[in-house]
């Protein structure tokens, strides 16, 4: 899964001001992420608050990404959910060939045991015509998928070729990287986390910032897969501050004020979200500034 490796970028999904999506704004977003050198896109993840989108909005914006991307960079889909019936006929209801591989978060609020995990996401790959990237991000889902069911699951499933591993515990993610299979890629999920994965054996990485700055982010991402801690970190050092506070207010609250700032979308989120605060406004701002 060469595809997978490297600097994926978990896409926003813009908005106007009336709360419709802003189709016009996509194609200046992929062009900007093209030119600074990411290697992949990961479509309808939790970045693209996908949750708030209805079943016509996400074939709109498929088919609008794909239709602009013109088969430039490999794409990944995000499909998961909490109801495992409804993940699977969402699977086999859509049109899978543009995408190279399925990301797939861990069930949110009704927190499965192991068991229910490993059961979960068993029934995901025997349905899929892709590759799997498990997504654990406790954060978000309130259950943790731990190193052993991650293992149970890559070595009875081939479909099942990656994590995109989300949790901020570096000691875990030093675990996957111990015990997974050598072809099983562990990716980091945490943009703040992602070069000390890398530099431990990690194969990629899947961003947020990188919507911002792909090119600045591709660049430590390249440093970490190289083993060049001193480059990595003397750039990472630079924005850390701009990585951290990005989701001080959730995501992709921060992200969004920096794409405003680069004149790539408007600054609008859709309910249950709302737009960053004034101060976490001011602040995004004066630290894009002050690094960029």
């Amino acid at each position: 899964m060469r595809e997978l490796k490297g600097h994926g970028v978990a896409l926003i999904t813009p908005f106007k001001g009336n709360g419709a999506i802003d189709f016009e704004a996509i194609p200046r977003i992929i062009e900007h992420l093209i030119n600074g050198g990411v290697d992949y896109l990961v479509v309808l993840g939790t970045t693209a608050e996908s949750t708030s989108l209805s079943k016509d909005e996400k074939k709109q914006l498929i088919a609008t990404i794909v239709n602009h991307n013109a088969g430039i960079l490999p794409l990944v889909i995000g499909i998961g959910g909490n109801n495992t019936p409804k993940v699977i006929e969402e699977i086999n209801s859509m049109d899978l060939t543009p995408f190279s591989a399925i990301l797939s978060v861990t069930p949110y609020y009704n927190k499965p045991n192991q068991e229910g995990l490993y059961r979960h996401f068993s029934v995901i790959a025997e349905n899929s015509s892709l590759p799997v990237i498990l997504y654990n991000v406790p954060s978000r889902s309130g259950v943790n998928l731990t190193p052993k069911t991650v293992l149970r699951l890559a070595k009875d499933f081939d479909k099942i070729v990656a994590i995109k591993e989300a949790t901020g515990d570096f000691q875990q993610a030093q675990i996957l990287l111990k015990i997974c299979p050598k072809d099983f890629l562990v990716l980091s999920g945490d943009d703040e986390m992602s070069l000390p994965m890398l530099l431990a054996g990690a194969k990629g990485v899947i961003s947020v910032i990188g919507n911002a700055l792909p090119e600045l982010y591709s660049k430590i991402v390249q440093n970490g897969i190289d083993g060049d801690a001193r480059r990595g970190y003397q750039t990472q050092y630079q924005i850390l501050d701009l990585i951290r506070t990005i989701y001080d207010e959730g995501n992709p609250t921060g992200i969004k004020v920096l794409m405003n700032a680069l004149g790539l979308c408007e600054n609008q989120l859709r309910l249950p979200l709302v737009n960053a605060s004034d101060s976490l406004y001011n602040k995004l701002n004066k630290y894009f500034k002050e690094y960029i």
